[in-house]
């Protein structure tokens, strides 16, 4: 389908990576030098459309201009001064952030994985203080298909063997049931559950979308069972899939949120799990942290980003825009595509088994000026930042529709 050629300059960054870099990605072969808004160039001067936005780091863009400032202000000031001292940016991001999300408390980290480390170890032993479970017998359920970060912990519950193969012996405490299966989650729940660890949509599972009423569901079972309902959020929240949370759709207040990506806006790496007291007073001095967690660059950073979001209204950008852009890609009558699923710019099309997987077709949006990527073999994850305007998109679906076409 795509007939590729490498460019000399394009070719020795890309020999380069590959001569001193461990090959754990298989990124397309585009060399990015810059960014601005929604578009990238390549070191040949070749322009596209970023339609992934860094997995849902970029929900504002690249280089959005006033995350940018906040972040060059912060710089001439204090950057790291770790958590051995306060610093003046991070009363204020938690007060921010608790605000935006209805909790009582924020614990900031960096990466996404270590927020969901950390919110593990919380409920864990808010399950031992609180209820009373035996010690090392806290059970979390957690879901098939599931993509929580990449730490030992995190891929011993996946059900990616891939992401399993060489790396055990496993954190034990986890329990697998299929997602989007009610039934299968309470069936599963016995007296050492303590949490339930779950994304609204499965992002890199394939962009799969739970049943209606799913969340909403699993949450009551969970209040009813005394079990902490945990949100992961890193790529569904921040307005990426048309409400501020994915869990707001069906009115659904988790007992802890998870938060990562988009809450740097795609210039630093900010994270954080947010509960109420009940969970968070766990916490003792000593019982966790990050040398980095909660600096006062990265705090600088996301009090930006998160007004960002608020003030220019992208959560109902990506409402209005994402239900627009599916109908679109459904009209399109391609004997490749199985199916078209997603919720506001979280969009995944499925490529029929018959037609190959989804790389090559990617590939071919690259040559004609998009730049998406394939997950789990069959799918093409259309996300771009939230941003992007109406027009824009709709001058992308000519070379998406012959693609899909083709």
């Amino acid at each position: 389908m795509s007939k590729q050629t490498i460019l000399p300059r394009t070719g020795e960054f890309l020999a380069e990576a590959d001569r001193y870099g461990a090959h754990n990605y298989k990124p397309l072969p585009v060399v990015v030098e810059r960014a601005e808004g929604v578009w990238m160039w390549d070191v040949e001067g070749r322009k596209y459309l970023d339609m992934l936005a860094a997995y849902s780091a970029l929900n504002q863009g690249h280089r959005h201009p006033a995350i940018l400032q906040a972040a060059r202000e912060q710089m001439e000031k204090v950057t790291v001064t770790s958590r051995a001292f306060h610093n003046d940016q991070m009363g204020s991001f938690l007060r921010e952030l608790c605000e935006a999300t209805g909790f009582d408390k924020a614990l900031p980290m960096n990466t996404g994985a270590e927020a969901v480390e950390t919110a593990i170890k919380m409920v864990r032993k808010w399950g031992y203080q609180k209820k009373g479970i035996p010690e090392g017998k806290a059970e979390i359920i957690v879901l098939e298909n599931n993509f929580h970060g990449r730490t030992t912990t995190i891929v011993g519950f996946s059900s990616e063997e891939q992401y399993r193969a060489g790396f055990g012996p496993f954190t034990p405490g986890f329990k697998l049931v299929p997602y989007g299966d009610a039934k299968a989650f309470e069936d599963a729940v016995t007296e050492n559950t303590v949490g339930f660890l779950m994304e609204p949509i499965q992002g890199e599972g394939g962009v799969i979308v739970p049943p209606e009423g799913y969340l909403a569901c699993t949450a009551r079972i969970c209040r009813e069972r005394g079990i902490a309902f945990m949100a992961d959020e890193i790529q569904t929240g921040l307005g990426r899939t048309g409400r501020f949370f994915c869990c707001d759709w069906e009115d659904v207040k988790p007992d802890v949120l998870i938060v990562g990506k988009a809450l740097g806006g795609g210039v630093y790496p900010v994270s954080a799990a947010i509960a109420d007291d009940e969970f968070m007073d766990v916490f003792h001095p000593g019982d966790h942290g990050s040398t980095f967690g909660g600096n006062p660059l990265g705090a600088a950073v996301g009090r930006a980003a998160l007004r960002v979001i608020v003030e220019e209204k992208l959560s109902e950008r990506s409402a209005e825009l994402g239900a627009w852009f599916m109908e679109e890609l459904r009209s399109i009558d391609s004997p490749h595509v199985q199916e078209v699923r997603g919720k506001g710019l979280m969009i995944g099309v499925v490529i029929k088994k018959s037609s190959g997987p989804a790389r090559p077709f990617c590939e071919a949006l690259q040559d004609r000026g998009i730049l998406a990527k394939e997950t789990h073999e069959q799918v093409i994850r259309f996300a771009p930042p939230l941003i992007i305007p109406k027009g824009v998109l709709a001058d992308a679906l000519a070379p998406i529709r012959e693609v899909l076409l083709g």
